[in-house]
């Protein structure tokens, strides 16, 4: 088998799959962030909150990512004239702005789709905490916030370690969409490597599957031991 095309400098194989790393940890903090939000206003005493977060996430989980990637490009960025980066100077200065604006359009797609998945699994982490705890807080005194900030989301977050990792790694698997903006990770490079070196496609399907599989593995083998280490048992 040839793979000699490991060795062209046409091809950056590491700073394609860097991409893909940077997407993947960029989304990873913000879906948390904005699932956890979700979480929150899903089981919040008030109606149009958790209205809002039930819609949100029922209808962004059911619509494709390239969806979701593409209309962050055609829709924010070309349609209502949203711009995440800052554009320079001269010809360099516009392919710079192209390229950080597409990598944190990319990253703001992933996060609006994966927060939902986040959401659903912390969702399902609540549920494993018992209703007395939280009816015992309230009759302290506790507010909504302190009860959900102190007492149910720390034992949620541990009871749903295995699911959350199991995002994680769908997420980067996933930053192959980002692909269709024209985002420079490992998808976009193998879809070159294809048409330039047609006589090596399973050696260049084989690269990357190994490199997603190198990428996802221990994620999937961290996050089942740290699941085991932390978890409730009850």
């Amino acid at each position: 088998m040839n793979f000699s095309f490991l060795s062209d400098p046409r091809y950056n194989l590491l700073g394609a799959f860097w991409n893909t790393i940077q997407l993947t940890l960029w989304a990873a903090v913000g879906s948390l962030i904005l699932g956890t939000v979700l979480t929150a206003m899903r089981v919040s005493p008030v109606p149009m909150m958790r209205g809002f977060a039930t819609v949100y996430v029922n209808m962004v989980r059911n619509i494709p990512l390239t969806v979701v990637i593409i209309a962050m490009s055609q829709v924010l960025a070309n349609g209502l004239g949203v711009r995440l980066a800052s554009r320079g100077e001269g010809a360099a200065g516009a392919q710079a702005f192209l390229t950080s604006q597409n990598f944190r359009l990319a990253v703001l797609g992933l996060v609006l789709y994966t927060s939902t998945f986040v959401s659903e699994a912390l969702r399902s982490g609540i549920n494993t905490v018992p209703v007395g705890q939280a009816e015992a807080a309230r009759a302290i005194g506790l507010k909504f916030t302190q009860i959900l900030g102190i007492i149910v989301l720390p034992q949620a977050f541990r009871a749903v370690v295995a699911p959350l990792g199991s995002v994680l790694i769908a997420l980067t698997k996933n930053t192959t969409v980002a692909s269709a903006i024209g985002v420079a990770e490992a998808s976009l490079l193998m879809n070159t490597m294809l048409e330039n070196e047609a006589d090596k496609f399973t050696a260049i399907f084989i690269v990357f599957a190994l490199g997603f599989v190198i990428l996802t593995l221990p994620t999937g083998l961290l996050f089942g031991r740290i699941a085991k280490k932390v978890g409730v048992k009850r």
